[in-house]
């Protein structure tokens, strides 16, 4: 009786196999068509050029990098400080100001995004001009497909 049971059970699994490979080529046929049309309408979208990217990374390298280095750098020297009975320093304190550089960074990270040029040349030193027009950018590409294209049409 068990062997009966077997063969069945092989020939079942020989039809789902059958069927879920037939399913699954059918499945990557589609995603083979949205993924090329996808990747034709990425080509046509407008994302951050490389130029404003390498931008943003060096305005990002210096307000988010240097005060996290430094808040980070604050255990370190309070702890030499302690160590070597230079100065009393409560633990809060040190807390404290490693808190205020991460939150400078923080600043610095979205302040080094928000003010690069989108144009080819650099633009200012600062580039806080830039700010509130990047702002709008940004709100435009949170906003759904579908305003962004009655708003186009």
């Amino acid at each position: 009786m068990k062997k009966k049971q077997s063969k069945k059970k092989a020939q079942n699994k020989k039809k789902k196999n059958s069927s879920e490979k037939t399913a699954f080529s059918n499945l990557d046929n589609t995603s083979n068509t949205i993924s090329n049309t996808v990747s034709t309408s990425k080509r046509s979208s407008s994302g951050i050029p490389k130029y404003v990217a390498d931008r943003m990374a060096r305005r990002i390298f210096f307000t988010a990098g240097i005060p996290t280095i430094l808040g980070m750098s604050v255990f370190v020297v309070s702890y030499i400080i302690v160590t070597r009975n230079i100065a009393e320093i409560p633990p809060s304190s040190t807390i404290a100001i490693s808190a205020l550089f991460f939150l400078l960074g923080l600043a610095g990270l979205s302040f080094g995004i928000l003010s690069a040029s989108w144009d080819k040349e650099p633009g200012s030193f600062f580039g806080v001009e830039n700010i509130p027009m990047n702002i709008k950018r940004a709100k435009a590409a949170f906003k759904p497909a579908t305003q962004n294209f009655e708003e186009n049409g």
